[in-house]
Formats: structure tokens, C-alpha cells, sequence
């Protein structure tokens, strides 16, 4: 079995969703990587009994290594450090020489930004930070927070712990120092390399899914597989040790065999992977004319670096006139059939399409609700349609839920539409 790791998220601001935490699921991919399972990620407020009882927890699960993130600034509700001392046996004790780099961090910050600190408080803020665990060890700060590497007492047993910051930006840089450190390079001598291959599927419902696994269940038994469905995309990550990648390659061609109609990415590629690959590649560029996504899918394309290659532009036509005016909708054409049609979806396409001398155009209109939607035109009914060249694609679908949800699945519909499109 590999070494396994629990990750205690802290911060009030995290466990009541104000906050999306985004150490744990990164730092689970930097475990992974590492050969490390994680066996829990635990949330917790800016309450000492809490922290020292998910430390408590994790011990008792027999995890190999600990990891906090958050709770090293210096206000009074930021106390890992002392809970993770407390925890571990080891007293605080002051580091001059973490105390004085701290204060040239903080002098050069406030330098930089104009910032007027009253001295007293400053100092005392330092002092806090630079408070260190008896016989721990210390990453050096990336901000102003150092990171600590906290073994338990002479005499105690229990894992490691390390302490991180929690902004991103700064617990992301400590984590090489932190992984190669004595005390968690002892703890983690059971790693073992931890593979994981993912497979996309489009359209396949998670239930024809699950009776293929049952089908198919003794010969899975060395591999984790893990199935979620989001979007209408059915995503299947598989994870194993080297010994059981021809047991992978088995399962994986059960798939190719079982869905060759759904299956749009064996090599764990996402959609828009897929279709920024394939525009490169055939060197097309596209437009885009959105009425109830509002830029979204314009926003989507892109995220990549390098997107301005084969995205020239794009055009948010939320009222009549405004499709009319701009991507040159006959507004007879919206009169005899409504803004909400395949006719206007497809007539935004290719006026994007033209406007902006593209070889593709995408068209998006709809009803997002919550309001607006009629009998024959009910919230959640969007048409979409891609334009290319010698090509045309469109789709009428009917999305369940909030306006984000009709918003969100029309720009995962329309990405799909654009890989059916571009596909060989």
C-alpha cells in the first residue's frame, strides 16, 4: 500500500463556502504525484478545538503525514501554528532570525505599497509569526507566513505534521521545500508511484456506466475507479500502481468497445483541449453571437493562453435590435419565428461568422429564466448552432435548474457542438 496523507483545510471563511478551497484538491494532485494517497481532507473554522480534533482524527486513521493550510497570519484567530505545537508535544519558542526576515518582508511590502503600520503593532505581529514549535523546521516564507515541518515530541508517536499558509500563491512555491524535508521524506518511505488515466464520455448516462463496471468487476479488482457525472460529461478516473496497467489497458478498451459513439476523450483531454487543439490544427479561426449565455462561451474559449490564434471575436446580442444591428438577424425573420428558434440561433451564427470574416460561427439564444419562459417557450429551452465551412451543426436542448445551470450546460453544449463539427 502507499504512504497516505490527511490535509486539514482551515479557516472559517472555507467552511462556509464564502471562500472555494483550493489547496486541498491541489495539494491531493501534488500528493498523487508524489506517490502519496490522501486518505481525508477535513474543513475546519478558526477554532482551536476543532483544528486539534481533525489533527486528532487523521492520527488516529494511521495517515503517514499531516498537512494544514491557512491560519499563519498574524491576527488572533490565526492559531495553527500554536494548536499544531500544542498537538505535537513541542512549545513555541522565538526564532530571532525568522523574526528579523519576517520585518524585512514586512518593511519591503510596505515600502512598495505605501502602507503606514504603526510600529507596535507591526512588532507584535512579527513576533506572532515568528513563534516556532520547540525541534521544528522552517520553510522559509513566501510571503510573510513561514511554513513549519512539526514531528511529534521525543517519546510521542503520530506523523508529521506540516504547516502551510493559505493563500495559494504562497503555499504553492513552499510545497517542494516541505515535501523534501527529513522528517516527511522518513514518513513518506512507503510512497509508491500512483497512476491515474482519465476517460471523458459525452452523453452516456452514469447508470449504462455502472452495469458495465458490474459486468466487468473481477477483472477491475486493482484498479480505483471513480465516475462523475457534470454537465452532461461522464468522467471516469482510474487510479493504480504500475502493476496493474494492463488491467487498465483492458478496462479502458471495454469502454472503447462498450461506447464508441460517446466516448470523445480517451487520453483524459478536456472538450476545450479537443476543440483548441483542433482549430490549431486545421488552422480556422471563430466568432461567436451569444444571447442568453451572455459571453460565456466567448469567456470559455478563451482561458487558454494563445486563444487569440483562432478567436477573433465575438458578439453579446441580448435584445432584437441588438441582433439585428450587430450580427444582422432579419428582424422579420425573429417576428415570424421568436428570438428563441434554430432560424435566429443559426442566422446569429453565420452573421458572427461573417462580420468578423471567420471560418466558424457559434449562435446561442434561449431562455434562462427564471422568468420569461411561455408554453411553447419554456425557461431552460436553448437552440444553438455552429456554422462552418460546408458544415452546419445545431442542437435544441431543454436544461432543468437555475438560470446558471441553463447558462453553464449551453456553453458545454456548444463546445461539444464545435468538437462534433471539427472532428475528422
Amino acid at each position: 500500500m502507499s504512504a497516505r496523507a490527511g490535509i486539514v483545510v482551515t479557516g472559517t471563511e472555507v467552511l462556509t463556502g464564502r471562500v472555494a478551497d483550493r489547496n486541498g484538491p491541489w495539494l491531493a494532485e501534488q500528493l498523487r504525484l508524489a506517490g502519496v494517497d490522501v486518505a481525508h481532507i477535513v474543513v475546519v473554522g478558526d477554532r482551536p478545538q476543532d483544528l486539534r480534533a481533525a489533527l486528532a482524527f487523521l492520527a488516529d486513521t494511521g495517515v503517514d503525514v499531516i498537512i494544514t493550510s491557512g491560519g499563519l497570519g498574524p491576527t488572533a484567530d490565526d492559531l495553527t501554528a500554536a494548536v499544531v505545537a500544542d498537538f505535537q508535544g513541542r512549545p513555541p519558542v522565538l526564532d530571532p532570525g525568522l523574526e528579523q526576515q519576517i520585518a524585512t518582508i514586512i518593511a519591503r511590502l510596505s515600502a512598495g505599497r505605501g502602507w503606514q503600520l504603526a510600529p507596535a503593532a507591526t512588532a507584535a505581529a512579527t513576533r506572532k509569526q515568528a513563534l516556532v514549535p520547540d525541534g521544528a523546521g522552517v520553510l522559509p516564507p513566501v510571503g510573510t507566513a513561514p511554513g513549519l515541518v512539526v514531528p511529534p515530541a521525543d517519546g510521542r508517536t503520530g506523523p508529521p505534521v506540516i504547516v502551510l499558509p493559505g493563500p495559494p500563491a504562497e503555499l504553492q512555491p513552499m510545497w517542494p521545500a516541505a515535501l523534501d524535508h527529513p522528517a516527511v521524506e522518513q514518513a513518506l518511505a512507503g510512497r509508491a508511484e500512483l497512476r491515474q488515466r482519465t476517460i471523458r464520455l459525452w452523453g452516456t448516462p452514469e447508470s449504462e456506466l455502472a452495469a458495465t463496471l458490474r459486468e466487468n468487476a473481477a477483472r477491475l479488482t486493482d484498479l480505483e475507479i471513480t465516475t462523475c457525472l457534470s454537465g452532461g460529461e461522464l468522467e471516469i478516473v482510474t487510479r493504480f500502481g504500475p502493476a496493474a496497467e494492463t488491467a487498465f489497458d483492458a478496462f479502458a478498451a471495454v469502454v472503447q468497445t462498450t461506447y464508441p459513439d460517446t466516448l470523445f476523450s480517451a487520453d483524459g483531454r478536456t472538450v476545450d483541449d479537443i476543440v483548441a487543439d483542433a482549430l490549431l490544427a486545421q488552422g480556422l479561426t471563430i466568432a461567436t453571437a451569444e444571447s442568453c449565455t451572455a459571453g460565456l462561451l466567448a469567456a470559455r474559449l478563451t482561458e487558454r493562453p494563445g486563444s487569440s490564434a483562432y478567436v477573433l471575436g465575438g458578439f453579446v446580442t441580448y435584445a432584437n435590435q441588438a441582433k439585428h444591428d450587430m450580427v444582422g438577424v432579419p428582424l422579420d425573420l425573429i417576428d415570424r419565428v421568436g428570438a428563441v428558434s434554430a432560424e435566429v440561433a443559426e442566422a446569429m451564427a453565420t452573421g458572427a461568422r461573417d462580420r468578423v470574416g471567420t471560418d466558424l460561427g457559434v449562435g446561442i439564444t434561449g431562455v434562462a429564466g427564471p422568468g420569461g419562459g411561455t408554453e411553447d417557450k419554456p425557461v431552460g429551452l436553448v437552440h444553438l448552432c455552429v456554422v462552418g465551412p460546408g458544415k452546419t451543426v445545431a442542437r435544441r436542448i431543454r436544461v432543468p435548474g437555475s438560470r446558471a445551470d441553463v447558462r453553464n450546460r449551453s456553453v458545454v453544449v456548444a463546445m461539444h457542438l464545435l468538437r462534433e463539427l471539427l472532428a475528422p
